[in-house]
């Protein structure tokens, strides 16, 4: 489908500035992997997973079959991702992450679910979206709780950010979404701001309003065990929903 907005996606100075260098949303540290997850890496991913590469997916060889397509940004240990997988099997869903516990995790939950609609690239989402998927393509875009980077000198790694944003919704077909959420008030505030002042995006509950992730069944967000209890500790939650322009 044709980009029918005005303006360019990024001007010529952000795009070069992202092609060669980015502010990472994350910091490889050494963490705890369980021998199943090992396993997983091992033995179940192959099935599952796609290289990153430098060319553009070719999403449906990749899934064997023409689908809508959804890209989540950040799956965790795939509790959500595989929920809604599991909810619409009518849909491909391609899950990036990066920490290998998370990726052990998710292979091993699809693999028990026995699932055939999700895909795994374990590579840094900003290059994922830059280089291998094509404009006007994705369906949807899920990032859940992504790290906040509380302190302040740490926010310009906030994922939830200018150009990447840009970039992220001239991926998304006209009348696709892009759904976010996080527990970090702060957080919210400057998602809500970023995405309101995107052009390519409209907020579809209205400028300056969170969502109530009603109305579209793919922004029906799983309530998963780290919310529960994040919520039995009182802990907010804030949901944003956009719709491409």
């Amino acid at each position: 489908m044709e980009n029918t907005n005005d303006k360019p996606e990024l001007t010529p100075e952000e795009l070069e500035a992202l092609k060669k260098r980015h502010i990472r949303s994350f910091v490889m540290r050494r963490g705890h992997i369980s021998a199943a997850q090992k396993r997983a890496i091992e033995t179940t991913l192959p099935q599952y997973q796609i290289e990153y590469s430098n060319d553009l997916l070719d999403v449906d060889a990749a899934f064997g079959r023409h689908a809508p397509t959804v890209l989540e940004i950040g799956c965790g240990m795939g509790e959500t991702t595989c929920a809604i997988a599991a909810a619409h099997p009518e849909v491909n869903f391609i899950g990036c992450e990066v920490f290998v516990a998370g990726v052990g995790a998710l292979a091993k939950r699809i693999d028990e679910m026995q699932l055939k609609n999700i895909r795994i690239i374990r590579h840094d989402a900003v290059e994922i979206v830059r280089d291998m998927i094509a404009e006007n393509s994705l369906d949807g875009v899920h990032i859940y709780f992504p790290d906040p980077w509380r302190k302040a000198r740490h926010h310009k790694r906030r994922l939830v950010a200018q150009p990447f944003m840009g970039l992220l919704a001239s991926r998304i077909r006209e009348g696709g979404y892009l759904h976010c959420a996080t527990d970090w008030e702060n957080y919210s505030e400057q998602m809500l701001e970023v995405l309101d002042a995107e052009p390519q995006l409209k907020n579809l509950y209205g400028q300056g309003n969170f969502s109530t992730v009603m109305g579209n069944p793919l922004c029906e967000r799983p309530r998963t065990k780290f919310q529960a209890r994040g919520e039995r500790l009182g802990y907010g939650i804030w949901d944003l929903v956009y719709i491409r322009q």
